[in-house]
């Protein structure tokens, strides 16, 4: 098998067959990846690339899980898992990071440094990889606003440096969701601040998230986009769509943007949901809500 031969080529790195995505998702739901691989290195990610193409394997990656919904029947191929890809490094007012690390982490970075501009990314669960595919936002700001140069590797294994304008940033969308590129290193560009100033503006923006958002309970976060001239959170909370439930899966009663695994949900469960509140608000508002989770993974059969 070919997976097999791209084992054998990487005998010491770590990586898990039929492994079940669930544990790594913050939904909770997923069925397995046939293999999953934690790349050790941004060298080693780009060869394990390099001989996934040649060996015509497929592969997916991930970073932090927080923002996708995988199927119940799981991912074919490979599935890289950037999370041990974390470095974080400070420069005058830039500062580098991994795919891998955390953007809350980066975002406590810029604050220990005095740095401004990425305030509003405090409370972002999610990588800095996945950040930069989604162009992810929150209280006003966007990595758009930040991110000056991104590192990515292709689906054939070349290393390349995409500057701001290459990335075409747009609301939740970045050049990379089309160009199939797996972001490796971002490089934010802050300005000098005020720490204390910065510090009471995190706090802020820490405490309005904590009392709005179920965050005791698995989710993917804000689920769907904001349609043009409406609030999501509005439109569910006037449809009375809160503590709908499918399954273990239900819309947030904290927050109707929210759709929470309460008892052992399945991402079938949450697609059920989602469809549901979409033909709903459709029959109410005749607006269409777009999701902002991306949903990946294999077609089920039921």
């Amino acid at each position: 098998m070919r997976i097999d031969e791209f084992m054998s080529a990487f005998p010491h790195a770590r990586m898990y067959r039929d492994e079940p995505l669930k544990y790594y998702a913050y939904t909770k739901v997923g069925g397995t990846a046939d293999l999953l691989v934690f790349p050790a290195t941004i060298d080693e990610l780009q060869q394990m690339i390099q001989t996934a193409a040649a060996l015509s394997v497929p592969f997916s990656v991930l970073g932090n899980s927080s923002n996708v919904l995988i199927s119940d029947a799981g991912m074919s191929g490979i599935v890289f898992m950037l999370t041990d890809l974390f470095q974080i490094s400070v420069s005058d007012n830039q500062i580098t990071a991994d795919a891998g690390a955390k953007i809350i982490d980066v975002s406590r970075t810029a604050t220990e440094a005095a740095l401004t501009g990425l305030e509003f990314a405090c409370g972002i669960p999610g990588s800095v990889g996945g950040a930069v595919y989604m162009n992810a936002g929150a209280y006003g700001g966007e990595i758009k606003d930040v991110a000056t140069s991104v590192t990515v590797i292709t689906p054939t294994g070349e290393l390349k440096e995409l500057s701001h304008d290459q990335l075409d940033f747009g609301y939740r969308h970045s050049y990379v969701q089309e160009s199939g590129d797996t972001v490796v290193s971002v490089t934010f560009t802050l300005a000098p601040g005020d720490g204390q100033e910065i510090q009471d503006t995190v706090g802020d923006l820490t405490q309005r998230r904590e009392m709005k958002q179920p965050l005791n309970l698995p989710s993917c976060g804000s689920v769907f986009k904001r349609p043009k001239g409406h609030y999501t959170g509005q439109l569910i909370q006037e449809a009375k769509l809160q503590g709908y439930r499918v399954g273990g899966v239900e819309v947030s009663k904290k927050h109707a943007g929210f759709i929470v695994n309460i008892d052992h949900g399945t991402a079938q469960d949450y697609l059920d949901v989602i469809h549901h509140v979409q033909d709903v608000i459709w029959e109410r508002n005749e607006v269409r809500l777009e999701t902002e989770v991306r949903i990946i993974g294999n077609e089920t059969t039921n």
